[in-house]
C-alpha cells in the first residue's frame, strides 16, 4: 500500500468533515464533542495502519540494526560486527537488570546505609568503650487536636464500652410498664395526687405473692398453689430439683437462671460471663445509644446531661483517661524536670558491663536523686548491685537480720548463680550467643528499613562530630522479627555448642532435650509471624512497639552517638509518652560526667570487695534451721507425747486460772529462741550423737 495514496485520502476525509463541520451549529455542544472523538478515533487508526504498512527492512531503526543479527546478508564483516553488537546489548541489559535487583553488588542508598551501620556496630561490640546517656520524657495527647481523628474513640475503647453499657432505665421497666401505670389501666386509677388505686384483685394477688414470699422465705411450711401438680410429677429430688437442675423458681444449685443471671441480675461468671451470649445487634445499639449520650451531652451545659452509665468499667476507662489539661501539667511539673542519666563501661573480653544509673528530679526548690550501680560479669556468672535497691525487698522476708546501711562493709552485694545452673549452661556461652544472634538478626532485616539521613541541621550530630547519620524504624513488625531471629540464632548458636561438647551433653541431657524441643517449636514460624502478633497485640492493647533510632558515625564508620526515641501510650490512657534517649560513646562526656565517681567507687581497681551475697544468703538458711532444731529440742523437754493428753490440757486450762495464757507463751517462746538457741542445739546434737 502507498504511503502517498494513503495520505491522500486522509487529506480527503479530513477535508470533507471540516467542510461539513463547519455547516454544523457552533451552539451544538454535545455534537462538537463526538466529532472531535471521531477525528481521534480516525487518526489513531490511520496510524495503526501506516505502521502495518512500513514493513520494509530499509525503514527500521538504527538501534535494531545494530543490536540484531541479518541473516539474509552472506556478508561476514557485517555478521560480526552486529554479533558483538548484539553480544555488547546482552551485557549491558543484564547489567541494568543487576543494578535494579543485586543490592550486595549495586547497593542502593538504603542498602549503602544498612552496611556503614552494621560495620560499625560490629566494630563498637568488639571494642573496649564507655557511654554516657540521658533520657527525657514529654506527654502529648494520644490524637492531635487538629487531627480527622479528634473526638473518635478507639475501637478497643469502643468495644469495652459498648459491652459494658448498663441502661439507666433497666431497674424501672417493671416499674415503667403500661400494665401497671398507664392512665388505661383496667386495674387501677391514676388519681389527680399522683397516687395509684388498686382494684381488689389485684391487691388480692399482691398480697397473695407477698404471703408466699415470706413463707418461703421463712420456711415455717410449704405453700402449694392450687393450679400446681404435686412436686413428684416434676420429678424435683430430695433438694428440691429437677433432673435439669433447677428448682421450682427456675434457678439452679448456684443460684444463676436458665440465661446465666440470678436474682439479683448478676452475670454468672463475672464481668466477661456474657461475652459470648452478647448479640451484635445489642452492642450496634448499645454503641448508638453511648454515641447520642455523648453528644447531648456536649450540646448542653456541663453538669445538665449525664453520661450513659458504662458501669465500673467505664469509670476505670474514664479514671485512666488523661486530658489535655493533665498532660500540660505533668510535662511543667514532673517531665520537664525529670531525667534518667547513667554511664557505662563495656570490656567485651572480660565480658563485663559496669554501669551507674540515676533518677534525678530537679527543681529550683527540691532535689531529688535515687543511684544504683549495677554490674554484670558474665564470665564469672555474678551480678553485682547496691545493697540500697535490695534491702527493702530482704527487710520484708527477712527484716530481723536485714543489716542497716551502715552496717555493711562494702558498697556492692555480688549474687552468683548456683553452680548447678552454671554447670549446664555457662552465662559467657549464652552471651556470646546473644551478642552474635542480635548482629545476625539486624543483618536480615530490610534495606528499607533503613535510611541515610541529612545531618546538616541537627545539633546533635554538630555536638558529637558526626560525618554521617543513619535512621533505623523498628516498629512492631520489625521489633517482632528481630525477637523472633534473634531467639533462632540463639538456639542455633547453643545448639553448635552442645553438639561440639558431647562428652559434656550426653542423649537425654536436660540442656540438650530442651533445645531440641525448642528447635523443634522453631520450624513451625518464621520471624515475621513474631512481628504479626505484635501488631495484633498492638492493634487491640493499650500499648506500642515501635521505636525510632538514628546512629551517628564518623568518617571512617566508628559509632559516636545514639539517640532513641519510644513512643508509649494509647488511646485509653489518652496520651502518649515520648521516652528521648541520647547516649555519647565519647570519653571526654564519660571523665566529666557527676556519676563517674561513683562508678568508679563502686567497680573501680580500688573499689572495696563486694559483699559476698550467696555466703550470706547461706548464713540466713543456716540460722533457721538452727532455730527450728532449738525448738524441735525444747518441745521434747516436756516428756514424751505420751505424758499428756491434748483434751486434758485444755480441760484443765479451759477456765483461765493457770496464770500462762497464750500471749504469754508465744512471747517466752521468743525469747526461749534467744536465750537458749545454742544450748538446746548442743544439746539436741549430744542427744542425736547418743542414739
Amino acid at each position: 500500500m502507498s504511503s502517498n495514496h494513503i495520505n491522500n485520502h486522509n487529506r480527503q476525509r479530513y477535508s470533507e468533515m471540516t467542510s461539513h463541520h463547519s455547516s454544523i451549529n457552533n451552539n451544538d455542544h454535545v455534537y462538537q464533542v463526538g466529532k472531535l472523538t471521531s477525528i481521534a478515533l480516525l487518526v489513531g487508526t490511520t496510524s495503526l495502519a501506516l505502521l502495518g504498512c512500513q514493513s520494509s527492512p530499509a525503514v527500521s531503526s538504527p538501534a535494531t540494526s545494530k543490536s540484531m543479527i541479518d541473516f539474509s546478508t552472506a556478508d561476514s564483516a557485517q555478521s560480526q560486527a552486529q554479533g558483538r553488537a548484539f553480544n555488547a546489548s546482552l551485557t549491558a541489559k543484564s547489567e541494568r537488570y543487576q543494578q535494579l535487583f543485586d543490592q550486595e553488588k549495586y547497593p542502593n542508598t538504603d542498602n549503602q546505609a544498612k552496611l556503614h551501620l552494621l560495620a560499625a556496630i560490629r566494630q563498637h561490640l568488639a571494642t573496649e568503650h564507655v557511654a554516657v546517656s540521658q533520657a527525657n520524657y514529654q506527654a502529648v495527647p494520644f490524637i492531635d487536636p487538629d487531627s480527622i481523628d479528634a473526638g473518635s474513640s478507639s475501637l478497643l475503647r469502643t468495644i469495652i464500652e459498648a459491652y459494658a453499657y448498663e441502661p439507666e432505665d433497666l431497674d424501672n421497666d417493671y416499674l415503667d410498664s403500661d400494665s401497671l401505670y398507664s392512665d388505661d389501666n383496667e386495674s387501677g386509677s391514676n388519681d389527680n395526687d399522683g397516687s395509684y388505686d388498686y382494684s381488689d384483685s389485684d391487691l388480692a394477688e399482691a398480697s397473695e405473692e407477698t404471703a408466699v414470699d415470706e413463707v418461703s422465705e421463712y420456711g415455717d411450711y410449704d405453700v402449694i398453689d392450687a393450679d400446681e401438680t404435686v412436686d413428684d410429677e416434676y420429678n424435683y429430688d430430695e433438694d428440691g430439683y429437677d433432673p435439669d437442675g433447677y428448682n421450682e423458681y427456675g434457678y439452679n444449685r448456684e443460684g444463676y437462671d436458665s440465661d446465666g443471671y440470678d436474682e439479683y441480675g448478676n452475670a454468672e461468671g463475672g464481668i466477661l460471663s456474657g461475652v459470648s451470649k452478647l448479640k451484635p445487634n445489642t452492642l450496634l445499639k448499645n454503641y448508638e445509644t453511648i454515641q447520642m449520650a455523648k453528644q447531648q451531652s456536649e450540646d448542653v451545659e456541663q453538669g445538665s446531661q449525664s453520661t450513659p452509665s458504662t458501669g465500673v468499667i467505664g469509670q476505670m476507662l474514664s479514671m485512666f483517661h488523661r486530658t489535655p489539661e493533665q498532660i500540660a501539667a505533668s510535662n511543667a511539673y514532673q517531665y520537664q524536670n525529670l531525667t534518667f542519666n547513667s554511664v557505662s563501661q563495656y570490656k567485651p573480653k572480660q565480658r563485663q558491663l559496669q554501669s551507674v544509673y540515676s533518677y534525678d528530679y530537679v527543681t529550683p526548690t527540691i532535689s531529688s536523686s535515687i543511684q544504683i550501680p549495677l554490674a554484670f560479669d558474665f564470665n564469672h556468672s555474678t551480678v553485682t548491685v547496691d545493697p540500697s535497691a535490695i534491702m527493702p525487698i530482704v527487710a520484708l522476708v527477712n527484716p530481723e537480720n536485714t543489716p542497716l546501711p551502715n552496717q555493711m562493709t562494702s558498697h556492692t552485694v555480688s549474687f552468683g548463680l548456683p553452680e548447678s545452673i552454671t554447670a549446664q549452661l555457662p552465662p559467657a556461652v549464652l552471651y556470646d550467643a546473644a551478642i552474635a544472634a542480635i548482629q545476625s538478626s539486624m543483618a536480615e532485616l530490610a534495606p528499607e528499613h533503613f535510611s541515610a539521613v541529612d545531618i546538616r541541621s541537627d545539633a546533635f550530630a554538630k555536638e558529637v562530630g558526626a560525618s554521617r547519620a543513619v535512621k533505623v524504624y523498628f516498629g512492631s513488625k520489625q521489633s517482632g522479627e528481630m525477637i523472633g531471629k534473634t531467639l533462632k540464632y540463639m538456639t542455633k548458636s547453643l545448639q553448635d555448642y552442645v553438639d561440639a561438647n558431647p562428652q559434656k551433653y550426653p542423649d537425654g541431657a536436660m540442656l540438650k532435650t530442651a533445645l531440641a524441643k525448642v528447635q523443634l517449636y522453631n520450624k513451625g514460624y518464621q520471624s515475621a509471624d513474631v512481628g504479626s502478633l505484635l501488631q495484633l497485640i498492638e492493634a487491640i492493647g493499650p500499648i506500642s512497639f515501635n521505636q525510632i533510632n538514628y546512629y551517628y558515625l564518623d568518617s571512617a564508620d566508628r559509632l559516636l552517638a545514639k539517640q532513641q526515641r519510644v513512643n508509649i501510650g494509647g488511646d485509653l490512657l489518652g496520651s502518649t509518652t515520648s521516652v528521648l534517649n541520647e547516649v555519647r560513646y565519647d570519653k571526654s562526656s564519660f571523665n566529666n560526667h557527676v556519676l563517674t565517681p561513683l562508678l568508679a567507687e563502686s567497680f573501680g581497681p580500688n573499689a572495696k570487695a563486694a559483699i559476698d551475697g550467696n555466703a550470706w544468703m547461706a548464713e540466713q538458711r543456716q540460722q533457721k534451721e538452727r532455730l527450728q532444731t532449738a525448738r524441735d529440742a525444747r518441745y521434747d523437754y516436756s516428756g514424751s507425747s505420751d505424758d499428756y493428753n491434748d483434751d486434758d490440757y485444755s480441760s484443765d486450762y479451759a477456765d483461765g486460772d493457770s496464770g500462762y495464757d497464750a500471749a504469754e507463751y508465744d512471747s517466752a517462746d521468743s525469747q526461749d529462741d534467744t536465750d537458749i538457741e545454742d544450748d538446746a542445739a548442743d544439746d539436741a546434737d549430744n542427744r542425736i550423737g547418743g542414739q
